[in-house]
């Protein structure tokens, strides 16, 4: 390890790797465990909750208290000293032109540019709120071009791996000359300096105080929205002196209030970027679903995927959980042994490969838990959630998912249908969101034409 793999980074010992003791005598250094306003705290992740705090007999002979908030990273200590050099940004590639995106932005999308340009140039914090397909990636190019072109750092983080993978091949044709970093759990090849950075939000804590841009893409993303440790560790990663910029169609009702208040910029796009209406959800009641699926009875959502089938529309076919997911696919395979089609979860190993052969169209459908809910595209799709009414499905996991269809320019238009077993308020709120957003795209004169009249 050189000293560059430290700038910008605080890291334990052990994670320090083959670092000489010549170059840790040159770090800046801080125990994990700090006192902060008299409580005890995690100076990796910010956790100061006792209850997630255990003391255990250590190594060093002590009985040492440890961090349980950021365990999944690697044990911080009473006796852990983190590691860390000041960013220097000592990085070096061809200079004009960073950008090599020849794409075209729509007005909107361009305005949204323009402002998260203006944003980076001021250091300030903005929220993009654009729904579904609207086209975030493209719109933060010429900002991230901008932070760049100055010799500025860049951090594009999402609380999950699936975005990430997903924007790492755009951003790289975007900035084919510009060195790029894919940092994720479980990802073997190993940490190496670079000024342009794309890392699960996770992998932000082992930053401190890296990056003049920082992005985060589905900020309302589980596991990101509803952890403390999380949002620390973003704001850790950030200089003092940085640009904040965040991503989601579906903003919490805190940053929506701050937007209110005037506490927070925010750019609001309600349109796609090819100018069609969201496709707005169908309300299927189709009964108790779990019971068919478990006794393998005459079922209500069966119309629903033999129609499909029939008309030969690609579908994702959401799910609450896996077991039930899994008891659907064998008996599914039963009912149209000649059909192709899988399921995916976030435990499954094959799940990006999964991803991939559905996208090259090699399933007539694909089961899946919310792990597909946002961060991936297909070119012509149909969605179907079965348990809409289920409380996994938020009223934000619903946006989302009806996000999937229409997605594409080729092909903007798409049926969603959210089958329940019940209308819950999340269902009405997912429906009442869409319709709001086409209803002021609308007024604005942002839609190509009315919105699709539902099937019956």
């Amino acid at each position: 390890m050189d000293g560059k793999e430290l700038y910008g980074r605080e890291l334990t010992r052990s994670e320090c790797r083959s670092a000489d003791e010549a170059l840790l005598a040159l770090t800046e250094k801080r125990p994990g465990l700090v006192s902060a306003n008299g409580k005890l705290t995690c100076a990796r992740c910010g956790n100061q909750e006792r209850k997630k705090m255990q003391v255990a007999p250590c190594s060093c002979g002590a009985a040492c208290q440890y961090c349980l908030s950021c365990l999944n990273m690697g044990k911080i200590k009473s006796c852990t000293i983190l590691h860390h050099l000041p960013e220097t940004n000592s990085f070096a590639w061809p200079q004009e032109p960073i950008l090599q995106w020849k794409g075209q932005l729509s007005s909107e999308q361009n305005r949204a540019s323009e402002e998260i340009v203006g944003t980076v140039l001021c250091e300030g914090t903005r929220l993009i709120w654009a729904v579904a397909g609207a086209g975030k990636t493209e719109m933060i190019f010429e900002g991230i071009a901008a932070c760049l072109g100055k010799g500025g750092r860049v951090c594009l983080a999402s609380p999950r791996v699936d975005v990430c993978l997903e924007l790492a091949p755009r951003i790289k044709q975007a900035f084919p000359a510009v060195p790029l970093a894919l940092l994720y759990g479980g990802k073997e090849e190993g940490y190496s300096y670079m000024p342009l950075v794309i890392a699960t939000t996770h992998q932000l804590l082992r930053f401190r105080e890296a990056f003049d841009l920082l992005i985060i893409d589905e900020i309302d993303s589980f596991p990101y929205h509803n952890d403390a440790s999380l949002q620390f560790g973003a704001q850790k990663s950030r200089k003092k002196a940085s640009a904040l910029v965040y991503l989601t169609a579906t903003p919490s009702v805190v940053m929506q209030n701050d937007i209110k208040r005037g506490k927070l910029e925010a750019t609001v796009l309600p349109a796609r970027y090819h100018g069609f209406a969201l496709p707005e959800p169908e309300c299927r009641w189709v009964g108790d679903w779990r019971k068919a699926i478990n006794k393998k009875k005459t079922a209500r959502f069966l119309t629903l995927i033999r129609r499909q089938l029939q008309k030969k529309r690609r579908f994702l076919l959401f799910l609450p959980h896996i077991q039930l997911m899994e008891e659907l696919d064998g008996w599914l395979r039963e009912l149209f042994p000649d059909k192709h089609f899988t399921c995916v979860s976030a435990s499954d190993p094959d799940r990006e490969e999964k991803v991939k052969r559905m996208r090259a169209e090699e399933y007539d459908f694909l089961m899946t838990t919310t792990i597909l809910e946002r961060g991936v595209t297909f070119r012509d799709i149909d969605v179907i959630v079965l348990g809409a009414e289920d409380r996994v499905f938020t009223e934000a996991s619903l946006v989302q998912i009806a996000g999937r269809a229409g997605r594409h320019k080729d092909f903007p238009t798409g049926w969603v249908c959210f089958a329940h077993a019940g209308e819950t308020k999340a269902i009405q709120g997912a429906v009442r969101q869409i319709r709001s957003m086409n209803r002021d795209a609308g007024r604005r004169g942002l839609l190509n034409g009315p919105v699709s009249v539902l099937p019956k």
